[in-house]
């Protein structure tokens, strides 16, 4: 039986166990802390449980087809939202609830948008053509070299080349009159750690996916319940998880990984390496290559770092709901500071998760757990965070006002994440949140490889490889690394 040593155990790593198991490898899983599931991961204390990162799933369907790789039913249990999310707007004296139904969304926005529905629809269709016709093309397939992925480019229909050049502000500002529409819309930019002014059109499939295709869910008991089944099946199967073990070295023999070699100095052997960590980082910090120096990894275009507030609320907050955003007014503005502006912004934008929404096994009994998530700059731009005391106070401050509740005076349990303990806790380079970006020029063949250029026995999975970001992305990268490893070495 071969064997195959996975580095860290995020869902990627973790999705990776199962496949190769399943296709009959001996699977050990290393990992540097004490709980799997890296950035999807829970934080609890004082009877107040959050997610650590990520708060809802879509493309559940590549969720479903993970378990069914492996012949098992899907044991997560997944709940649709509808609404998707709530925002707020700095200086209105009202929130605007985003609808999956267009006939509700469109009289949420009568007074400033007038035929809305129909104006989605046809935004929506375009984003919907884009991403069938570029799904299976594109975003589920192997490259081995830049030239077959401009060759698999070049079978997309013509008429989505402009999405090539054009970004997603450019879409949505010719689409929609009001700004605060354009705004809601380019919203799924942050999701990929960017902006809309910087983001390719390409990623208006996005909104397709959250409105049209498949929606968003949450996880019923939180999102580490995935990780949590995960594991389970993964000790029934006799898959090795071995925590508080990080890799700092390697072996090189014959152009193939000999051994890896652990924080404690213990050598680890397998025929096959996939990691699960930075897969640009991993090459430069382990591997040494100087095409991945620091200095050549600070010039290639990261994702925005995260601020994140935990925050145990005692008494309900009425004016929230699961999923909610707050924003200013100056929505260009903000977006070209934060990614290079050294000083915390005093008015920042950001992100509200409140758990506690979804159940009550959350928060005690009439009290609300709340994640607030701020896009700030990664540590290259700003080092020093001895701030992020007085920049979480702004924010709670902020939320407080606009939603009308003394959310300060009634702090139960408070934590705090710099892009600092982002950075150190998760070897997220610089901080950044979501590896590097999506630039066309660092997508598809142009982003890291998951198969490494000089090792034969070494692959990649997770955010900073192939296909990209998000939870059903590297669920996708689990997939496609595995039929790497199978068309090279086999399985059963």
């Amino acid at each position: 039986m071969k064997s195959a040593i996975i580095i860290g155990s995020g869902l990627g790593g973790l999705a990776t166990a199962l496949r190769l198991k399943q296709i009959g490898y001996n699977v050990t899983v290393l990992e540097k802390h004490s709980t799997a599931g890296g950035r999807l991961n829970i934080l609890e204390g004082n009877g107040y449980k959050f997610d650590l990162g990520p708060s809802f799933m879509s493309m559940t369907y590549e969720l479903d087809e993970l378990f069914k790789f492996i012949n098992r039913p899907n044991p997560i249990k997944l709940k649709e939202l509808d609404p998707l999310y709530k925002v707020f707007f700095e200086g209105s004296n009202r929130s605007r609830t985003i609808w999956k139904n267009l006939d509700r969304l469109e009289k949420e926005f009568a007074d400033i948008e007038p035929n809305l529905k129909n104006k989605i629809e046809k935004y929506l269709h375009r984003a919907g053509e884009f991403f069938h016709d570029t799904e299976d093309k594109v975003v589920k397939s192997n490259f081995n070299s830049k030239l077959e992925y401009v060759l698999k480019l070049s079978r997309v229909p013509f008429k989505h080349i402009p999405y090539l050049f054009k970004t997603m502000w450019s879409e949505v500002d010719k689409t929609f009159t009001s700004t605060e529409i354009k705004v809601i819309f380019s919203l799924v930019a942050f999701f990929l750690g960017s902006t809309p002014f910087q983001t390719p059109a390409i990623y208006s499939l996005l909104n397709y996916t959250e409105m049209k295709h498949n929606g968003y869910w949450m996880v019923e008991g939180g999102m580490y319940k995935m990780v949590e089944e995960i594991v389970k099946i993964l000790k029934e199967q006799n898959v090795n998880i071995v925590y508080n073990t990080e890799i700092i070295d390697v072996e090189i023999k014959y152009n193939k990984v000999e051994s890896l070699i652990d924080n404690s100095g213990k050598k680890w052997r397998a025929d096959i390496i996939v990691s699960n960590s930075d897969a640009a980082s991993f090459r430069g910090k382990i591997l040494k290559r100087d095409k991945y120096s620091e200095k050549r990894l600070d010039k290639m275009h990261w994702t925005l770092a995260p601020f994140t507030v935990y925050l145990g609320v005692k008494g309900k907050l009425k004016n929230l709901d699961y999923h909610n955003y707050f924003l200013g007014n100056n929505f260009k503005g903000y977006a070209d500071m934060i990614f290079t502006s050294s000083i915390s912004p005093k008015k920042p934008y950001y992100y509200v998760n409140v758990l506690s929404k979804a159940g009550n096994e959350f928060a005690p009994e009439g009290n609300e757990s709340v994640f607030i998530l701020c896009p700030v700059p990664d540590l290259r731009y700003k080092q020093d965070w001895s701030d992020k005391e007085e920049l979480a106070d702004n924010i709670i401050k902020d939320l407080s006002a606009r939603i009308d509740y003394d959310i300060l005076s009634n702090i139960e349990y408070k934590k705090i994440l710099s892009p600092v303990e982002w950075q150190n806790t998760l070897n997220l380079y610089r901080g950044s949140g979501l590896g590097l970006a999506h630039d066309i020029d660092q997508v598809g063949a142009f982003r890291p490889k998951n198969k490494d250029e000089e090792l034969k026995n070494l692959y990649y999975v997770g955010a900073s490889t192939t296909p990209g970001t998000g939870l059903p992305m590297v669920i996708i990268s689990s997939k496609l690394v595995t039929e790497r490893i199978q068309n090279e070495y086999g399985g059963v």
